[in-house]
């Protein structure tokens, strides 16, 4: 099937910050959740809201299902919450045990399985978004696309993306489908910035330890793709828990700015990826409310960055000079 997607299309509309899940539902085991990650779930989905964050990314196989499963328990118990909050899944991963690997597995009976047993834990009627986790090298495009076309249909997903996906394997799966791929979701930040050096490291020797897939950035803006950043915040490297001396100068800067603004350091940081032209959407995976309220700035106020001060972010992240 050939795409009719109109490559000119500006960037589809996406929520400036979303709350990553992962953190829900307790343990990285098969052992039941309990009443007290409920209210955990709950008390963190309280502090996005009350901080203007009403996107949520959840993928299957966070806590074995449990996050998605803890979810669920609070939509249930708050009447009205689904209509006001859009809900991102994610499937492709089979997480590994005593007996099997781990793979991965975009084949198109899994997709539909698994997104129908994320609505059941999630206990809603459909997904607005659902990511294809990674890519799976086995995958056949063709019969991803027939797959997603069907949850489409069925009224089970409204739109479709990808993560940590390059631009090639973004293509290729768009080229066998209708639907325009609304998102990709990858792994940015003031210190995971080969995304960024990637365009500006050509033809320098430099280049040779970018390993980002080059042009995927580029690809994304033309066709309309938007960007997701997953561990936006870095690990709190720079907002508390700096390591190293390039991290202990920026968490400085980012401190200076946020006094100079009256915010918060989290805010700043996102304020960076927030302020590229790609309008990256941070996806912050704390599950503490107070961190979450942290970053309310980023969630409700456009990026207050100048020029200057964005370079001055990234090349004391960096430690070094640009070329």
């Amino acid at each position: 099937m050939t795409s009719t997607t109109d490559t000119s299309r500006p960037a589809v509309r996406t929520d400036r910050v979303l709350l990553g899940c992962m953190g829900l539902g307790g343990g990285w085991d098969p052992s039941p959740y309990t009443p007290a990650d409920v209210d955990a779930a709950e008390a963190a989905i309280q502090a996005a809201l009350e901080s203007g964050i009403t996107a949520f990314d959840h993928a299957d196989i966070y806590r074995h299902g449990k996050a998605e499963a803890v979810f669920g328990e609070v939509l249930a118990r708050t009447p009205g919450l689904r209509e006001r909050i859009t809900l991102q899944s994610k499937c492709g991963i089979r997480l590994g045990d005593e007996d099997r690997p781990g793979i991965y597995d975009l084949r198109g009976a899994t997709l539909v399985r698994k997104v129908e047993e994320s609505l059941t834990r999630l206990r809603t009627d459909a997904l607005d978004v659902l990511l294809l986790h990674r890519p799976d090298p086995l995958a056949d495009p063709a019969e991803i696309a027939e797959a997603l076309e069907s949850l489409h249909r069925q009224g089970l997903v409204r739109r479709f993306g990808v993560s940590n996906m390059n631009a090639a394997q973004i293509a290729r799966l768009q080229a066998h489908l209708e639907l325009p791929l609304a998102a990709n979701q990858l792994e940015m930040s003031l210190l995971r910035r080969d995304w960024l050096e990637d365009g500006v490291l050509v033809n320098t020797p430099g280049s040779a330890g970018v390993g980002f897939p080059a042009g995927t950035v580029e690809h994304c803006l033309h066709h309309g793709v938007a960007l997701q950043a997953w561990a936006p915040l870095a690990q709190g490297r720079y907002t508390g828990r700096q390591q190293t001396p390039e991290e202990h100068a920026t968490a400085e800067l980012v401190a200076e700015l946020a006094k100079a603004k009256g915010t918060t350091p989290e805010t700043v940081v996102l304020w960076w990826l927030q302020r590229h032209p790609a309008r990256i959407s941070p996806v912050i995976g704390t599950t503490n409310p107070d961190r979450i309220r942290a970053c309310r700035g980023a969630a409700v106020d456009d990026p207050d960055l100048g020029h200057e001060e964005w370079y001055r972010l990234w090349i004391t992240a960096r430690g070094a000079a640009l070329p």
